[in-house]
């Protein structure tokens, strides 16, 4: 029960309750309806104070309704997640980072409990649970996200996300694959291209038959393939316009090419430049007992991936001459510089690198020079 007797203020006003705590009322600066403090103050003193910092916060546009932050993390995340603009299997990868590492520790606290000391456990329990750090770095990229949307909803009034550094980590030196000749027949070409073009496995797997260019020594990137939890495969854009490029591969390479193109291709100008041994579009189980037999036939560490192959073309192409600019566009790197730039990028220049990578590995691998005479072959 309160005291019935009031302190009226400029702003709002106090009354002092039986207890002898002090409550504090102030106009609601949305509704202009009388709301309560939500909490009391030992003092008349302290309960003028937080009055005058309220009204200090609404004149400088700063306060947040302290109802706001009372949804739960979860709901907020569903919320976030139904209502994101975002690619099909980017939404599927999200969902799962959600329901494996955010919800079970946070989902079930408002928003204005997560706090930066909360992060902090939150962040320390999964590592201690033997997550990996790739993981916990998704994890905590994607709740810093969700937490800057209630910022903009002006539902919380600062991101908790703020642990320095939580937001990388370091990835450990990849192998420079050797030029393995172990691999089957098959897959030689696509082994080949990737180091020497470093295109992602979905951009190969999407590749069509008139998106090589043997006459030129060119490949054209203009999708790429995703795969969904359930296996269902789809053509997607490349995420950005860098995405869309010409990419020089060496005539070291081109028999090999022209080869896979007469024996494995899929028919016709659309047909897919990699198909499975059944018919069916490429995928990494495809070939990975292939992949793991070549490995081991050359006696490379069971740590080399096939997307290590990416790494060993961009080191022979720095190692050639390749500036960090012509990296990027060989790689569909985007950046408002860099997209600029793919745009005056010669091809002359690309097809340098290219050569200059293949020459590398013929001297290794002690081969006479290729032939660069220009390849003419009907679709």
């Amino acid at each position: 029960m309160a005291n019935t007797s009031g302190n009226r203020r400029r702003f709002g006003s106090l009354r002092q309750l039986l207890s002898g705590r002090w409550q504090i009322r102030y106009p609601d600066p949305a509704t202009g309806l009388t709301r309560k403090g939500e909490e009391t103050y030992p003092t008349k003193t302290d309960a003028e104070i937080a009055l005058t910092l309220i009204e200090a916060d609404i004149k400088r546009d700063k306060w947040t309704d302290p109802d706001a932050g009372k949804a739960k993390l979860g709901d907020f995340a569903t919320t976030w997640l139904r209502d994101r603009k975002l690619e099909e299997s980017t939404r599927e990868r999200y969902a799962v980072t959600l329901r494996q590492y955010i919800q079970p520790g946070l989902g079930n606290r408002t928003l204005a409990e997560i706090t930066p000391a909360r992060v902090r456990s939150w962040r320390s329990a999964l590592l201690e649970d033997g997550v990996g750090e790739p993981s916990v770095v998704k994890a905590y990229q994607l709740l810093r996200a969700i937490m800057n949307t209630a910022l903009d909803d002006e539902l919380i009034q600062r991101n908790p996300c703020r642990i320095k550094g939580a937001d990388t980590y370091d990835v450990p030196e990849r192998p420079v694959l050797s030029v393995a000749e172990a691999i089957g027949p098959r897959w030689r070409a696509l082994v080949l291209l990737t180091a020497f073009t470093t295109l992602l496995f979905g951009e190969l797997a999407a590749l069509r038959r008139r998106d090589v260019d043997l006459a030129n020594r060119l490949v054209r990137v203009q999708r790429n393939q995703a795969e969904l939890n359930s296996g269902r495969l789809y053509d997607k854009a490349p995420k950005s316009r860098a995405g869309f490029r010409p990419v020089a591969f060496p005539a070291e390479i081109v028999d090999d090419l022209a080869h896979h193109l007469d024996r494995y291709a899929g028919p016709g100008p659309d047909g897919h430049l990699f198909i499975g041994p059944r018919g069916g579009k490429l995928r990494r189980s495809n070939f990975r007992d292939d992949w793991i037999r070549a490995r081991t036939a050359a006696g490379v560490s069971e740590d080399a991936h096939f997307h290590d192959l990416r790494h060993t073309g961009n080191t022979l192409a720095s190692q050639n001459g390749a500036s960090t600019r012509e990296l990027m566009t060989r790689m569909g790197h985007s950046s408002t510089r860099a997209a600029l730039i793919y745009q005056h990028m010669t091809s002359d220049r690309d097809r340098t690198i290219a050569d200059r990578m293949g020459e590398a590995v013929r001297q290794a691998l002690g081969r006479p020079r290729a032939s660069d005479t220009p390849i003419v072959r009907p679709d």
